[in-house]
C-alpha cells in the first residue's frame, strides 16, 4: 500500500513538472506586438507563425481564445503568474477593440491588433472562445466578473444577430459574413446548447429561464439534424434555406467524424433538467454508433450520413474517446460523478478543478 501511494505521488509530481515545462516552452508564442499568440510554434527555435490561409496570417479566435483554463491552472500549479498574465492580456486586447454589433470576428492580426475579415461563427474557428469566457468565470469560483460580463454580452449579441427560428419552428445559430447571414449551422455549433445551459443560472436579470429554454431549443434542433438522416448520425453542417431544415445539402457537409458536440449538449441538458428525452436521444446515438461506426479495430467516421449504408472514412478521431465517449458515460452516470460545482471541463473534456476563493475548502479526494 505504501509503495502504491509513493508511486502515485511520484507520478503526479512528474506530470505536474512536465506540464509546467511544456507551458514554459509555449511562452515564446506570445512574443508578438500585441501579445496575441501565434498558432504555430517551433519549440526548438521559439519562432512562431500563423496558418497562411487564415485571413492574411491572422490568429484564430478559437485558438488564442482557448488557453485561459489551462494557463490559469498552470499558474496555480507552478506559482508562476506569467501564465495567467499572458491569457489575461489577450482579454484586454479584445476588450479594447471595437466589435461589430458586439460580435467577435474569427480572425485577429497579432501584429496590428486589428480584426481580419469579418466572419463570425459560434462553430468552427470561434466556438471554444465563448465556452472559455463562461468557464473562466466558473473556474474562478465565480469571482472573475470580467469574464462573466464578456460572456453574457457576447451571448446577447449572438442571440440578437445570429440566432434565428426556421419556418418549421427550429431554433438555429447562423454564421455572419461581412454583415450577411449564412443560414447554416455546423455540428461544432451544437455545443452551444450545453454552454448556454451551463451558464443559465448566472444569467443577468430574470433571464435564467429564457436561457434554459434557448438551450433546450438548440438541443432539439441538433437532435433533428441526426433524426433527419438515414443513419441517424448528424452531418458536419446543416442548412435552413432553399426549403430544407436541419439537413445538409452539400456533399462536403454530409460526413460524420464521431464528433461530440451534440452528445455534450445532451449531457448538460440531462444534468440540469433530468428530462428523460436527453438520455433517450443519447441512447439513439449509441445505437447508431454501434451499428454504423463500429469496425474491427475501433470506430470509424462516415462519408455520407444520408446514404443507405455506411461508407467508412477509416479514421477514429482522438476526440471520440476524449469527448464523445466521455460525455456519453457522464450522460448515463449519477450527477455526483464529476459534478459541475467542483469541476470544469476544458474544450477537450478534460476536467480541471475549480480554483476556490477560500483555501479552507476541503480538498477533492481521489476516487
Amino acid at each position: 500500500m505504501f509503495y502504491s501511494r509513493l508511486t502515485h505521488l511520484y507520478s503526479s509530481q512528474v506530470f505536474r513538472r512536465k506540464a509546467v515545462e511544456l507551458g514554459e516552452r509555449l511562452l515564446p508564442a506570445f512574443k508578438t506586438p500585441t501579445g496575441v499568440p501565434w498558432a504555430l510554434l517551433n519549440l526548438k527555435s521559439g519562432i512562431g507563425r500563423n496558418w497562411p490561409w487564415a485571413s492574411g496570417g491572422s490568429s484564430i479566435l478559437a485558438e488564442y481564445g482557448t488557453l485561459h483554463l489551462e494557463f490559469m491552472h498552470l499558474s496555480k500549479l507552478s506559482g508562476n503568474q506569467e501564465f495567467a498574465q499572458k491569457v489575461m492580456n489577450i482579454r484586454k486586447v479584445l476588450e479594447h477593440l471595437d466589435k461589430p454589433q458586439g460580435l467577435y470576428p474569427n480572425y485577429l492580426n497579432p501584429n496590428s491588433g486589428q480584426w481580419g475579415q469579418h466572419h463570425v461563427s459560434v462553430g468552427g474557428l470561434g466556438d471554444s472562445f465563448y465556452e472559455y469566457l463562461l468557464k473562466a468565470w466558473i473556474m474562478s469560483d465565480r469571482t472573475d466578473e470580467e469574464a462573466k460580463k464578456m460572456y453574457y454580452d457576447a451571448l446577447q449579441a449572438i442571440e440578437t444577430h445570429l440566432i434565428r427560428k426556421s419556418s418549421g419552428g427550429l431554433t438555429y445559430i447562423a454564421e455572419w459574413k461581412g454583415g450577411l447571414l449564412e443560414h447554416k449551422m455546423g455540428h461544432l455549433t451544437c455545443f452551444a446548447g450545453g454552454m448556454i445551459a451551463l451558464g443559465a443560472d448566472g444569467a443577468p436579470g430574470d433571464k435564467t429561464g429564457h436561457q434554459m429554454e434557448l438551450a433546450a431549443e438548440i438541443a432539439r434542433t441538433c437532435h433533428e439534424s441526426y433524426a433527419r438522416t438515414t443513419l441517424k448520425l448528424g452531418p458536419e453542417a446543416f442548412r435552413f434555406d432553399g426549403g430544407v431544415e436541419a439537413i445538409a445539402t452539400r456533399q462536403n457537409e454530409k460526413y460524420f467524424i464521431l464528433r461530440p458536440e451534440v452528445i455534450e449538449t445532451y449531457m448538460y441538458m440531462w444534468r440540469f433538467t433530468h428530462d428523460p428525452k436527453y438520455r433517450e436521444w443519447g441512447w439513439e446515438a449509441v445505437q447508431a454508433l454501434e451499428k454504423h461506426c463500429r469496425v474491427e479495430a475501433g470506430y470509424s467516421g462516415i462519408r455520407d450520413v444520408y446514404a443507405s449504408s455506411p461508407n467508412h472514412d477509416d479514421v477514429q478521431q482522438s476526440f471520440y474517446q476524449a469527448e464523445t465517449l466521455k460525455y456519453l458515460y457522464l450522460l448515463f452516470s449519477d450527477d455526483e460523478h464529476l459534478p459541475s460545482d467542483h469541476w470544469v471541463f476544458n474544450t477537450e473534456a478534460h476536467p480541471l478543478p475549480i480554483i476556490r476563493k477560500a483555501s479552507t475548502d476541503p480538498p477533492h479526494k481521489d476516487k
